[in-house]
């Protein structure tokens, strides 16, 4: 793989990351009430389950959950049940520093930035759309990897650049004086957009 063709895919994975969605509002979430090491680990698991889906893809596992009706269905199923769940959480906050924690009982920011990515089955189209482009039958062991790991990497480096920015000390006072409309309002998001991925499965 060139030079030019690496900088085109990772320019493609950085626009796609910075796409609002459910993810960016899991990681902004967890940043708000938890500061920078929650929000970066977010971040990061959200890069792990992007990457398992460029290896799923690489690997030639992603041709068979999309030509799986049943498992592709599923994993949407699952996902915007999750978003719901995270939806509930948000809606259901008081404000206040570590306010949706509600004593350890839910989930660890890792989890919801894995989760939200992992069940994503669409992951899967637009990185078999996406690694059409640059992946042949010469394609060497070396080039897969090369894309597995932009795309992680990609991905988290911008979460967690989000994560960072947000959580200055000129930032998160300020967002955090205004927490529970926040947290409003990123449970309507949530919920809004698990309501669409649910009308658009078949």
């Amino acid at each position: 793989m060139s030079f030019l063709e690496w900088a085109s895919l990772a320019s493609v994975v950085l626009f796609g990351a910075m796409s609002p969605g459910p993810s960016l509002a899991v990681v902004l979430g967890a940043t708000l009430r938890n500061g920078a090491p929650a929000g970066i680990a977010a971040g990061l698991a959200h890069g792990l389950g992007v990457a398992l889906y460029a290896v799923a893809v690489v690997s030639g596992l992603a041709v068979l959950i999309i030509a799986s009706p049943a498992l592709f269905t599923g994993l949407q199923w699952a996902g915007a049940l999750f978003l719901v769940y995270l939806g509930i959480q948000s809606l259901r906050s008081r404000g206040g520093a570590l306010s949706t924690d509600e004593g350890g009982k839910s989930q660890h920011p890792a989890v919801q930035g894995f989760s939200v990515a992992f069940l994503n089955p669409k992951l899967a189209i637009f990185f078999l759309a996406l690694f059409s482009q640059f992946l042949d039958d010469a394609a060497s062991l070396g080039d897969k990897a090369l894309m597995v790991i932009t795309m992680g990497v990609v991905d988290a480096g911008w979460y967690c650049s989000v994560s960072l920015l947000m959580s200055r000390p000129a930032v998160l006072p300020k967002l955090r004086r205004a927490e529970r409309t926040i947290n409003q309002a990123f449970g309507v998001v949530l919920i809004a957009l698990a309501v669409r991925i649910i009308l658009a499965t078949p």
